[in-house]
C-alpha cells in the first residue's frame, strides 16, 4: 500500500535535517550511498516557505540596509561591478556601499541574476537550518540565494569546490548536471583552471541529469560536479547550502604544520647549511629522516579542532538579554550551553568557538555534564561557575 504524504511527514518527525527536509535518507544511508559520490534529486523534499521566500528577498534588498559583499549581481555569465548597484546610505550614515534597491530593480528587470550571499548571517530561518545541518554533517555550511529573472541562464557550466544542496524556493529552473572533470577538487583547484575541459564536457557529453526543479525539490551535488541552470517563464528563487567539506588533504596539512612546528623548535634543524653547498644528499637524507620522525610524532588534533571551530559561528547571543540573565542569576535560573559552539573538553581546558577557558579541577565534571546541551539550573552548576560561563558567552539563559 502506498504511503501518503502525511504518513511520510509523520514518520520523518524527529529525524535529522537530511531526512526530514532534504533527502528522505537517514544520515547513515546518505553517508554510505550519496555523500561525495553522486548527484541526487529529491522531488518534493519539503515545503521551504518557513525558511525563505520571494517576500524575504524584497525585505532583505529594500529594508535591511545590506551592504556588499552580502549581494552580488551577475549577467550573461559575468559579475557586475559593485558600484553599479550600491549607493550612500543618506543623511546620518557614513556608509557608501549599501544596496541601491532602484539600481537593483533596473538590473533585475534587464535580466541580471541577484545573489544574496551569506544568508546564514542575515536571515534567521536560514541561519537555523544551516546551523542544524552543519551540526548533523560535521562540516561547516553557508547559504546563498539566487534570484533569476525569466529565461535567464545566470552562470555558465562550472563546478564548485564545496558540496551543495540546492533548495528550489519559488518558480522553476532547468538544471543540467555533468559528472566531474576534476573529481573532489580542493579549494585551490577552481573550475576556472579547467575552463576548456569544463566547456568540452558540458557541450559534448550527455548529462548525468537534465531536469526541472520546482518548489520543494532538492538537488544534492558533490564538489566537482558540473552544473548550469536556467530559469523558465517566471522568476526563480533557490537556496544553495554550501558544505565546506574537510578533506584528508586538509588533515595532512594540519599534520605537516604540527611536524614543522616541532622542527622549528629543534636547533639542529634551524642551523644554516654549509657554505658553498647545494643541499648535498647526506643533508637531504638527514632532513627527510627528521621530518618523517616529526610527522610520526605530530598530533594534528589541536589544529584540526581549531579549524573546525573557526569554520562556523556560534548561535546568536543578545548582549542585553545576556546582561539581564547575569544580573538576575540565582539558584533556580535556567541555563544551557550556547548552540553551535563546537565545544571540546581537553583535560581542564574547554575549547569553544568563542575561545577557551581553563577550569579548576572541581569545575571539570559539571562542565562536562553541560556538553549534552540539556537545560539545567545555575544551582546545579554552581553560581560562580554559571556566572563565569555566562560572562564568557558559553552559557545563555534558557526557558524551561
Amino acid at each position: 500500500m502506498a504511503r501518503t504524504e502525511a504518513q511520510d511527514s509523520g514518520a520523518r518527525q524527529g529525524a535529522g535535517i537530511l531526512e526530514s527536509r532534504l533527502t528522505r535518507l537517514g544520515r547513515e544511508e546518505f553517508a554510505r550511498d550519496v555523500w561525495g559520490r553522486t548527484a541526487v534529486l529529491t522531488r518534493g523534499a519539503s515545503d521551504f516557505s518557513d525558511v525563505f521566500s520571494p517576500g524575504a528577498v524584497d525585505e532583505l534588498i529594500s529594508r535591511r540596509g545590506l551592504r556588499t559583499p552580502f549581494l552580488r549581481v551577475a549577467k550573461d555569465g559575468s559579475t557586475l561591478p559593485e558600484s553599479s548597484f550600491t549607493a550612500p546610505a543618506g543623511v546620518g550614515a557614513t556608509v557608501a556601499d549599501q544596496l541601491d534597491d532602484t539600481a537593483l530593480w533596473r538590473a533585475f528587470e534587464d535580466g541580471a541574476t541577484l545573489v544574496l550571499q551569506a544568508l546564514h548571517r542575515t536571515w534567521e530561518p536560514v541561519a537555523e537550518l544551516v546551523s542544524a545541518l552543519g551540526t548533523e554533517l560535521g562540516h561547516p555550511v553557508q547559504a546563498n540565494a539566487y534570484i533569476t529573472p525569466p529565461q535567464n541562464r545566470g552562470f555558465d557550466a562550472h563546478y564548485d569546490v564545496h558540496d551543495v544542496f540546492v533548495l528550489q524556493i519559488a518558480g522553476s529552473k532547468r538544471w543540467v548536471v555533468h559528472e566531474p572533470v576534476v573529481p573532489d577538487p580542493l579549494r585551490d583547484q577552481p573550475w576556472t583552471g579547467h575552463r576548456a575541459a569544463v566547456a568540452e564536457r558540458a557541450a559534448h557529453v550527455a548529462p548525468h541529469l537534465d531536469t526541472m526543479l520546482r518548489p520543494g525539490d532538492v538537488l544534492y551535488l558533490p564538489r566537482g560536479w558540473l552544473h548550469s541552470a536556467r530559469a523558465q517563464g517566471e522568476v526563480s528563487v533557490h537556496l544553495t547550502l554550501g558544505i565546506h567539506v574537510r578533506t584528508r588533504y586538509a588533515l595532512a596539512e594540519h599534520l605537516m604544520r604540527a611536524a614543522l612546528a616541532e622542527l622549528a623548535a629543534d636547533p639542529s634543524m634551524r642551523r644554516s647549511l654549509p657554505l658553498g653547498t647545494d643541499a648535498p644528499d647526506v643533508l637531504t637524507d638527514l632532513v627527510r629522516e627528521r621530518l618523517l620522525a616529526a610527522v610520526a610524532d605530530a598530533d594534528p588534533a589541536p589544529l584540526f579542532h581549531r579549524a573546525h571551530r573557526s569554520g562556523a559561528r556560534p548561535a546568536p547571543l543578545g548582549p542585553l538579554a545576556q546582561l539581564a540573565a547575569l544580573h538576575r542569576l540565582g539558584p533556580a535560573s535556567p541555563i544551557r550551553l550556547r548552540e553551535a559552539l563546537a565545544p571540546r573538553l581537553d583535560g581542564a581546558r574547554l575549547f569553544t568557538r568563542v575561545g577557551y577557558l581553563d577550569l579548576p579541577a572541581d569545575d571539570v565534571a559539571p562542565v562536562a555534564r553541560l556538553l549534552d546541551g540539556r537545560v539545567r539550573t545555575a544551582g546545579d552548576l554552581g553560581l560562580p561557575l554559571a556566572g563565569r560561563l555566562l560572562r564568557a558567552g558559553v552559557l545563555v539563559p534558557a526557558d524551561r
